[in-house]
């Protein structure tokens, strides 16, 4: 018998599924700031300050770019938790496989953006010419990670839908192992495109994992590859909910 990952916040005491749900969900963005700052960390001890710098000055313009598609997540989270509570099995699996969509196509538009958009928008921000060059470098070797980043969010808002907070951490944390393993060993032959490559093939394991998650999931939140599409109303309504998220992360993102 399958191991459940659900909670079911319709009966029972409820404080003890509350912490059940929310713990994890706070150590994924506790785990999140940290390999972060592991990639600073080591970035600065063995590259040295100019890449040190290339890479702490695109932090803010990348968190720019994509939290207008990471607040989407929001809507498809409030969307699948609205329809799996209501038992609406039809709604629940074209809001999935609307999400899934979404996100790749998200992530390829996220792509092109960051590509086109990194030298320009970093020369907008004063960024000091003498590290100008990597941090150009590390956004576009870095972007080219969205479309699977964005799958891992967009999978791990429908997987917390139904209170399974804690396979989204596990998947980040196995990502986040093989991100720091990798940056000592990328880093130590070549400076900031190696610290990306790293965080970008690392990204693919968490996605990957998620992904495999919703093949395997039981009825209406099974993905079927076949099927992956977008529904019109379905995604109006994602949109209608998650935007004002993304636009509240994007002005926090301005603001810095």
């Amino acid at each position: 018998m399958k191991k459940s990952y659900e909670i079911d916040m319709t009966s029972g005491p409820l404080l003890g599924k509350i912490l059940l749900f929310s713990i994890p969900l706070m150590l994924s963005g506790i785990l999140q700031l940290l390999f972060n700052a592991a990639d600073i960390i080591v970035v600065g001890r063995f590259a040295g300050s100019g890449a040190l710098a290339a890479v702490g000055s695109t932090s803010s313009l990348i968190n720019l770019l994509i939290n207008v598609f990471v607040g989407l997540s929001v809507g498809v989270n409030v969307l699948v938790a609205r329809y799996y509570g209501a038992r609406k099995d039809k709604d629940v699996s074209e809001t999935v496989h609307t999400a899934v969509t979404t996100s790749i196509v998200s992530g390829f538009i996220l792509v092109v953006l960051g590509i086109l958009l990194a030298n320009p928008l970093l020369r907008l921000m004063g960024t000091p010419e003498d590290v100008l060059s990597q941090s150009v470098l590390y956004m576009r070797i870095y972007f080219l990670g969205m479309p699977v980043l964005m799958v891992y969010n967009f999978g791990a808002a429908i997987l917390r839908a139904i209170g399974d907070t804690r396979r989204p951490l596990y998947f980040l944390f196995a990502s986040g192992v093989v991100n720091v393993c990798l940056i000592f060993v990328v880093v130590l032959g070549m400076g900031v495109d190696g610290v990306a490559w790293a965080t970008v093939i690392s990204e693919h394991i968490s996605a990957f994992l998620v992904l495999k998650s919703l093949m395997s999931a039981p009825g209406a939140l099974k993905l079927d590859l076949k099927q992956l599409r977008i529904h019109p109303r379905k995604l109006k309504r994602i949109v209608k909910i998650g935007l004002p998220a993304g636009m509240q992360g994007a002005i926090f993102s301005i603001s810095n």
